[in-house]
């Protein structure tokens, strides 16, 4: 995809105007309760933008909205059970009910039940479909849609993938999850190759961590010492 280009650092005054770029945009983070989700929303609040977060468990983003008071943006929960398309549907609605739509989307939500493919249940693996896949294709085509219509400037799609979107690494627990994420590649791609084919002004990237000190891996393994 062609960059854009970048601003030219060249004294104080546009090293400020750089940093208030994304002053006030609103954006809107999936899984923002725990891990990544919640350190994206804690940075992009001190960065001043108006973020929305939201997660089946809304108290623990609520907790950190009140730490946050004071700095130079602010952060928004929503609770949302991203399996259930209508409660995303309606999410959408109230973003722009009371912030007049997202500039950015950061698909981050992750499910993962670690379980080998051999012993692994079909139900739990729609689970993973339904959050992984399906919610967050739900969310881009939403958001871009939006964006497209509200003309927005500043327009990005950001999915939060893994090195496993990459690579099958010999850790069966994984295995099905790495599936899913292979799929957010593909996902990440195809919109990105949908967007330039409209000629919308909106980036679409892709970012997959390796290995992060988050709580994932005690919920997905109930051998706390392997955890």
């Amino acid at each position: 995809m062609q960059q854009a280009p970048q601003p030219q650092l060249d004294g104080l005054d546009n090293l400020a105007d750089a940093q208030d770029r994304w002053t006030g945009h609103v954006t809107l983070v999936t899984g923002a309760s725990s891990g990544i989700g919640a350190a994206i929303c804690r940075e992009l609040v001190k960065q001043g933008m108006t973020v929305v977060g939201c997660a089946r468990n809304d108290e623990r983003i609520k907790e950190m909205a009140a730490e946050l008071q004071g700095c130079a943006g602010s952060l928004t929960a929503m609770r949302c059970d991203l399996s259930q398309l209508d409660q995303v549907d309606a999410m959408f609605r109230t973003i722009e009910q009371q912030f007049g739509g997202e500039d950015v989307l950061i698909n981050n939500a992750d499910l993962n039940f670690g379980r080998w493919l051999l012993d692994g249940s079909a139900e739990k693996w729609r689970a993973m479909l339904d959050v992984n896949v399906l919610a967050l294709a739900h969310c881009a085509q939403l958001a871009v849609n939006n964006m497209a219509a509200c003309e927005v400037s500043e327009a990005q799609v950001i999915n939060i993938c893994s090195r496993a979107g990459h690579c099958v690494d010999d850790w069966p627990d994984l295995h099905f999850c790495t599936a899913t994420k292979y799929a957010v590649t593909a996902l990440t791609e195809s919109l990105r190759q949908e967007v330039a084919a409209k000629k919308m002004r909106i980036r679409v990237a892709q970012i997959s961590p390796g290995l992060v000190n988050t709580d994932i891996a005690n919920r997905m393994l109930a051998d706390k010492q392997e955890a």
